[in-house]
């Protein structure tokens, strides 16, 4: 399908709703709606003085040409990180996809890639508004969620740039490679690092239980596994380094000191440094420079900062320059999604983006733009030698700036069903955005000695041959000098990432057991003998 103007719009006030027939100028009271087709790509603009907008919704009925008379299956992405839901199913209209949708027919599970087709829909990255889709038989519909928190976005006669659509339609080529060149279409330009990304992160055996001492022996590890790999690897310092754990201020408790001399160790030692930073949250009211007006007023207990009170993004610079200067190379940002929209997504934001009845300090700005432009801030106060990981960052809007992205919920150093679905789903499914937004973090692989190596071996291999970047988490003493020997291969592999990997059967199966890497079909065996585990016959 080819991209075009829409048939039908409908504008939501906090008041009233709006529907009618298509114009490429609309003008309801005070709000003016506008459409361009330029470059492949259909603009959508919005200006308004005084009504409060919520969102806008574009309808494509199709034509008796574009409408899909072939048995198809759909992909949608997710606002921020993967679940564990990800997946390609039939029609089902009320399914909401943010970002874009993959319409395919056929199975790339076969070889033969005659008669495929797959379209996309979608919206360019680091736009101005949530976006999501729904695929009906008879056409697709865009929501645009142009809120400014849980209330509508007051403009004040500013005009805003709500997105632009794109449409892809792609043939004779596997699903995967056409959702591959689809996300060049969504993110034409990317800011992906100079050399590749892997190493160690401490979390997934630590779990914030963690000193100056513990993190020197897991540099130890690090670099003893990767002597003689000419890429330096990267040893990060999760959560547990700071005086209140997930909150500010972002100075050290006493369990590890100095972090400029912490830094020079561990570079001196053979690794990158690399740290984690919380910025928007103060639930101890530590920061003694904070205002009220620079929290969210969401009646929470815990304090979350408004990303767009100039005041709280000279604040993110700040930490931000701060972390650099005492050495780190990489940063690890966490939790902003949660703390911007009041929730995570998978829990109580499974339709929308940001819980009801509040708004951010500067009610002129969407809460998709104020998230781009604080991402923005840590970029641009990071300095381009500095490597910016998101986690629960919303993917669309740090794609094309970030140089990774975490792009699913925590895998587990304890619960290999937990690392299952997490890990092995956002990396079967997130792997096509994999060096077109960014470098895809599909998540660690967390060695505690309470999951079997048998099965952490498995993500460990796909990981390392997956051409996206490979952490671990790996206890101290608890690896023998064979399983030493895999984690020192894998991390070889991983620190040049050149292989070519994605999955096979990924169209029927959420959780892909084949899997195609260097020309080779790989299958790996996810279950346990006992197999699924989900399903409680006692609750407690």
């Amino acid at each position: 399908m080819n991209i075009r103007y829409p048939d039908h719009i409908t504008i939501y006030t906090e008041t009233e709703t709006y529907k009618q027939s298509f114009e490429k100028n609309i003008k309801i009271n005070d709000i003016d709606l506008s459409f361009d087709i330029e470059n492949d790509g259909l603009d959508v603009k919005v200006t308004a003085t005084e009504t409060p907008i919520s969102y806008v919704r574009l309808r494509w009925n199709f034509t008796a040409d574009e409408k899909r008379k072939d048995a198809i299956k759909i992909l949608g992405d997710s606002f921020e990180r993967g679940y564990g839901d990800l997946r390609w199913a039939g029609i089902e209209p009320e399914r909401t996809m943010p970002w874009y949708v993959l319409v395919s027919n056929g199975s790339d599970a076969v070889e033969d890639t005659a008669g495929r087709r797959t379209e996309g829909f979608g919206v360019k990255v680091q736009c101005f508004a949530f976006v999501q889709w729904q695929y009906d038989e008879a056409g697709i519909s865009m929501w645009a969620d142009i809120r400014s928190g849980g209330m509508g976005v007051v403009l004040g006669g500013k005009t805003l740039d709500i997105c632009t659509v794109v449409f892809g339609d792609y043939k004779d080529v596997t699903a995967f490679k056409a959702g591959q060149e689809f996300c060049k279409k969504m993110c034409p330009a990317n800011n992906l690092p100079k050399h590749k990304i892997y190493g160690s992160n401490n979390w997934y055996y630590a779990y914030g239980k963690s000193s100056r001492e513990e993190i020197i022996s897991d540099t130890k590890i690090v670099v003893e596994q990767c002597k003689g790999i000419e890429n330096i690897p990267y040893m990060v310092i999760d959560d547990g380094w700071t005086i209140y754990g997930t909150n500010a201020p972002w100075e050290s408790n006493e369990k590890f000191g100095d972090m400029k001399t912490l830094a020079d160790e561990m570079r001196s030692m053979g690794a990158r440094p690399g740290i984690w930073v919380r910025y928007l949250t103060d639930e101890h009211f530590a920061l003694t420079e904070a205002k009220p007006d620079w929290f969210i007023k969401r009646g929470e207990k815990c304090p979350r900062l408004d990303p767009t009170h100039p005041e709280v993004l000279e604040y993110v610079k700040k930490v931000t320059r701060r972390v650099v200067d005492w050495g780190y190379e990489l940063i690890k940002h966490d939790y902003s999604s949660h703390d911007i929209s009041g929730g995570f997504t998978a829990l109580c934001l499974t339709d929308r983006y940001g819980t009801e009845g509040w708004h951010l300090y500067d009610r002129s700005k969407t809460t998709a733009q104020a998230t781009v432009e604080f991402y923005r801030t840590v970029k641009e106060a990071a300095g381009e030698d500095c490597i910016i990981i998101g986690c629960n960052t919303v993917s669309h809007l740090c794609a094309g700036m970030y140089e990774l992205n975490r792009t699913g919920d925590d895998t587990s150093g304890f619960d290999w069903s937990r690392t299952r679905r997490m890990g092995v789903n956002t990396l079967a499914f997130r792997l096509i955005q994999n060096g077109i937004f960014y470098m895809a973090d599909a998540d660690c692989v967390g060695i505690t000695g309470a999951i079997s190596w048998d099965l952490n071996k498995m993500w460990l291999d796909v990981l390392s041959k997956s051409g996206s970047p490979l952490f671990v988490s790996c206890k101290p003493g608890v690896l023998n000098e064979s399983e030493l020997a895999d984690l020192k291969e894998a991390w070889k592999t991983n620190s040049i990432q050149e292989n070519e990997c994605r999955p096979l059967d990924w169209m029927e199966n959420q959780f892909p057991a084949r899997w195609l890497i260097d020309g080779e079909e790989v299958y790996y065996n996810w279950y346990t003998e006992e197999g699924i585990d989900s399903f409680k016959p006692v609750r407690k």
